[in-house]
């Protein structure tokens, strides 16, 4: 999938005029400047069968960063991913970059790619992110490009170990198959947040037209002197620095655990193997089906492994005929990692983020302890969690004296925090984000299913030694903490404005600047909207969280424990709900405690976003 067609049916006419000027005059641009032969095809058809709402929609709307970068569907179109619109979001990144960085030349970018692409339109992660590298060295701008797919990760991992001013990664994660994306990372590792997203777009949009030729010779870093391939350095210096997360490798080479791993047709196979050789743990056996690359995901309606059992389903089955106890699925970019155990020797337990959360929090914070030297101080070290996951690492830091804080959902919060902590001296033990994204650790400041793969089967390992199973532990945190009982889902919305009238609504439920005060009848006891920046707990009615107008977001804690959140995600048309009820030490109706959680989850769906009235689709089961 590679530059083809003459060089001069570049700039050949429209196929047909719209009888749009404006229209038009986007079309003639398009194809100006777009140069893939597939794409081309793409818009030429669409044009002649007349289907005008559909290049409209391509063509007169442009991509905006979401969660620290882009992400669509592939396909010829201003607002899809393609060759044109990577090369145009890459100029507008580097003309960012040569403000901020005046050594840009002796640092360079990193640029790393998964295994997406789409034969139809051209785009596989793998060009795009040769295309990427070849606007920078046009500008003779040094790359460090991997030559082969990564974990999303390893990008940042690399930015910092290379010292470099920022990562690119072509991955658009557990998104549906059609999609691709392009996320960026500053010079801290961390994803790029305000105002640098901003800046970036700004860019965009200054640096629209290809600045040369040489933007779209894909193969131009095979020549380039400043082209450097850095996966075996990065590779090796990952794998040395993951065995500090390693807390009992003489004991593991015993371990009777036996593991299964899918990869979900992603990045993940190779380097989930070489973590548990790090480990001292037998090696994963692979689900056949998904251990290797397939931008079509073949196997699974769609490939993330947070939907649960539906998707695990091959895992699942070889893991019975196979006599292994833990199933572990990380998404195609291996940022995320799902966990199964087997109960009872029949039935399956699918741990949900908040579940794992608590586990891993627990682990880690138990490690410390028995490693810490004489002296060391639970204030020194701390656990990150965003607004939306549950607030059990918040309970075990008030009983254990950690420290803990709560960010904005998305991990480019944690992990730019993650960096501000480390830079005064504080310890990131673990951060967690609800959707099954884990960093154990503070190593890379971004959720990593690699690393957690890893914690998570010697910490199985471990209790398995000590005839205990992962849900028997959580069981045992809970009731010496408190039971953390949590539920999250969405609905889809596909149209704006409705998004926009049922949020308007609950910030007027009584009248104008009234929210809602009751959900299904328990008292709503304080609000938070993080859209607005307001918060009704605090004496100043302002949110400690940083105001964000780019979603929508708002909390309500009730009088019966249950905090819930409504919020639209950044990268999906969805309003997603979360719901937790905290109960206390000793509080152990665990029946009870559900009932009530469903029943104030089934309230919160109905009485504020009111599914029916404005045609909102419910979660594929």
């Amino acid at each position: 999938m590679e530059d083809g067609g003459k060089r001069e049916d570049w700039d050949a006419e429209l196929p047909n005029s719209t009888g749009d000027p404006q229209l038009d005059a986007a079309a003639r641009r398009w194809f100006r400047w777009d140069r893939n032969p597939w794409t081309r095809a793409q818009m030429e058809s669409l044009l002649k069968a007349g289907r005008l709402d559909e290049v409209r929609s391509r063509l007169c709307g442009r991509l905006s960063f979401g969660t620290a970068g882009l992400r669509a569907p592939m396909g010829g179109g201003f607002n899809r991913i393609n060759d044109l619109t990577v090369i145009q979001a890459t100029q507008g990144l580097l003309s960012y970059l040569c403000r901020c960085f005046p050594d840009l030349s002796g640092r360079g970018v990193v640029v790393g790619f998964d295994t997406r692409g789409q034969q139809e339109s051209g785009c596989s992660s793998h060009r795009l992110a040769k295309l990427a590298a070849a606007v920078m060295l046009s500008r003779d701008v040094p790359v460090h490009l991997f030559s082969g797919v990564v974990p999303t990760p390893y990008v940042p991992f690399a930015v910092r170990t290379l010292g470099a001013a920022a990562g690119v990664m072509i991955t658009a994660s557990h998104n549906p198959k059609e999609d691709n994306g392009y996320k960026v990372y500053w010079c801290s590792g961390a994803q790029v947040a305000s105002p640098q997203d901003k800046e970036i777009l700004r860019c965009m949009e200054e640096e629209q037209e290809p600045w040369s030729s040489s933007c779209w010779e894909a193969e131009l870093w095979q020549r380039s002197s400043l082209c450097r391939d850095p996966l075996t350095r990065i590779n090796r210096c990952y794998m040395d620095q993951l065995s500090s997360l390693c807390f009992h490798r003489v004991a593991n080479g015993g371990s009777p655990l036996r593991v299964v791993h899918s990869s979900f047709h992603g990045v993940g196979h190779a380097f989930v193997q070489q973590a548990f050789q790090v480990f001292g743990l037998a090696p994963p056996i692979p689900v056949p089906e998904q251990r290797d690359p397939d931008p079509s995901f073949p196997t699974v309606r769609c490939p993330n492994p947070e939907e649960g059992a539906s998707v695990l389903e091959l895992a699942l089955r070889l893991a019975e005929k196979e006599n292994a106890g833990i199933v572990l699925a990380t998404d195609p970019d291996a940022d995320r990692l799902a966990v199964a155990e087997r109960c009872n020797g029949c039935s399956w337990k699918v741990f949900s983020g908040n579940e794992l959360a608590a586990l891993l929090g627990w682990w880690m914070f138990f490690n410390w302890k028995q490693s810490a030297a004489d002296g060391a101080a639970a204030p020194s070290v701390c656990m990150l969690a965003t607004a939306v996951s549950s607030k059990i690492l918040q309970t075990l830091a008030r009983a254990e004296g950690f420290h803990y804080e709560e960010t904005l959902p998305g991990f480019k919060w944690i992990g730019n925090r993650i960096h501000e902590l480390s830079g005064a001296g504080r310890r990131v033990l673990f951060s967690f984000e609800e959707s099954i994204g884990f960093l154990c650790g503070d190593m890379v400041p971004e959720k990593d299913g690699v690393s957690a793969a890893a914690v998570v089967a010697e910490m199985a390992a471990y209790l398995q030694r000590g005839g205990l199973s992962l849900m028997q532990q959580l069981h045992i945190i809970y009731q010496t903490y408190g039971y953390h009982l949590s539920t999250t889902s969405y609905v889809t919305c596909h149209d704006p404005p409705t998004v926009q009238r049922i949020f308007s609504r609950i910030r007027n439920f009584h009248g104008a600047g009234s929210y809602p005060q009751t959900c299904d009848g328990v008292p709503i006891d304080h609000v938070r909207d993080v859209t607005t920046g307001y918060d009704s707990s605090r004496p100043d009615l302002r949110s400690t969280l940083p105001m964000s107008r780019s979603g929508q977001m708002v909390t309500f804690r009730l009088q019966n424990a249950v905090v819930a959140t409504l919020r639209t995600s950044g990268t999906e048309p969805k309003i997603k709900f979360y719901a937790e009820i905290c109960a206390a030490p000793g509080q152990s109706d665990v029946s009870a405690l559900e009932e009530e959680l469903q029943r104030v989850t089934a309230a919160l769906l109905d009485e504020f976003l009111e599914p029916q009235k404005n045609k909102l689709i419910g979660r594929c089961s």
